[in-house]
């Protein structure tokens, strides 16, 4: 059985992001999927290591890899229509099901099960760590579309803040405190 499972997944680079927004840096999926790998794995890490937690950061960072692969099939739905009332959101959360389905279907038998758990992440502490890393990452490229002098992502930027600190986790006020002010200089500043 020859499988198109991992040449789908490669070209989440040609699905664009914020697309109802004039953007100075356009940005792909598969950036964006990369960039929360990143995130998540940092947040498990800190919240392994500064505050008592027993997650399996390479675990979450694969879930993050793949926390947006539906794409490939369903495209990038923008967050106002998605959750604009419940009932699109959960015609679309049923639509992202039916498109992981999709995706597994095209593996080996014998990779399916491993796929299967990875694309339909269960475990809710992985879930949440993926999500605030999904919304890290918002806020990190609305902050660089601001300084960029892109007025398009103010009011972006402040609602994903305030998403941001809703949640409540220690290691994500810990990132935004430690991490976060960084993203907002320039490489020279950065020195």
């Amino acid at each position: 059985m020859k499988s198109h499972f991992f040449a789908y997944i490669s070209r989440l680079r040609f699905i664009q992001r914020w697309a109802l927004m004039r953007n100075t840096s356009p940005e792909n999926v598969q950036e964006h999927s990369h960039q929360v790998a990143v995130l998540a794995h940092a947040l498990a890490v800190i919240r392994n290591e500064k505050f008592g937690g027993q997650v399996d950061a390479g675990a979450v960072a694969v879930a993050a890899l793949y926390h947006d692969a539906s794409e490939i099939i369903t495209g990038d739905l923008p967050t106002p229509i998605k959750y604009y009332n419940p009932a699109i959101k959960t015609a679309y959360k049923d639509v992202e099901a039916v498109a992981n389905a999709k995706l597994v279907s095209m593996l080996p038998q014998e990779l399916q099960p491993t796929y299967e758990d990875i694309l339909n992440e269960y475990d809710p502490e992985t879930q949440a760590l993926v999500k605030a890393a999904d919304k890290l990452s918002a806020y990190i490229k609305c902050v660089e579309e601001v300084k960029a002098g892109n007025g398009e992502f103010r009011e972006a930027a402040a609602q994903t803040r305030k998403a941001l600190e809703a949640y409540g986790l220690p290691e994500v006020a810990y990132f935004m405190e430690t991490f976060l002010p960084s993203f907002s200089l320039t490489l020279d500043e950065l020195k």
